[in-house]
C-alpha cells in the first residue's frame, strides 16, 4: 500500500530522532550521504551497524549501536538501508522499541515487513528515499 503525501509530511514536519540500519562510515555510500544531509537539516541520527558498534566507532559524530534495542531512547523513524530480504527482523525490533515509522529507502520492499509494521500501528514507506522526500516536501529548498 503506497503511503501518501499528508503521512509523508507529518512524517517529516519537524526534526526528530531517525535510526539508520546499515549506516556506512564510508561517505560515499548512499546511507551516508542520505543521513548526513537529514542530519544538517536538524533531524538526530542514530547509526545502527554492528561492525561499527562493537569496535566503539561513531559515525556522523554519533555513538553506533549493534542493534534498534540497544538504543537507550527514543527513536521516531527507523531508516532501513538493508537488502529486502533482511529487513524482517529489523521490522520485528523497530515494533519491539515502538517506533513510529518503518521507512525502507529506495530499491527496498520487504511487503512482510510492511504488513507487522502496520499491524503494530506504525507507519510504514516502502521503496522512498527520506532525504528526496524531505526535500520534495519542503519546497525543493535543500
Amino acid at each position: 500500500m503506497p503511503i501518501d503525501t499528508t503521512t509523508l509530511r507529518r512524517l517529516l514536519h519537524q526534526p526528530c530522532t531517525i535510526a539508520v540500519v546499515g549506516l556506512s562510515a564510508d561517505w560515499s555510500r548512499p546511507s551516508f550521504e542520505v543521513s548526513q544531509t537529514m542530519q544538517a537539516h536538524g533531524y538526530r541520527i542514530v547509526p545502527v551497524n554492528p561492525r561499527y558498534a562493537e569496535k566503539g566507532e561513531q559515525v556522523l559524530g554519533e555513538t553506533c549501536y549493534a542493534s534498534l534495542t540497544d538504543i537507550p531512547f527514543a527513536v521516531d523513524i527507523v531508516n532501513v538501508f538493508r537488502r529486502t530480504e533482511d529487513v524482517l527482523p529489523v521490522a520485528r525490533q523497530a515494533v519491539q522499541i515502538g517506533a513510529k515509522c518503518l521507512w525502507q529507502q529506495i530499491g527496498v520492499e520487504n511487503r512482510e515487513a510492511d504488513q507487522l509494521a502496520r499491524a503494530a500501528g506504525l507507519d510504514s514507506v516502502m521503496n522512498l528515499c527520506i532525504k528526496i522526500e524531505h526535500a520534495r516536501l519542503a519546497g525543493g529548498r535543500h
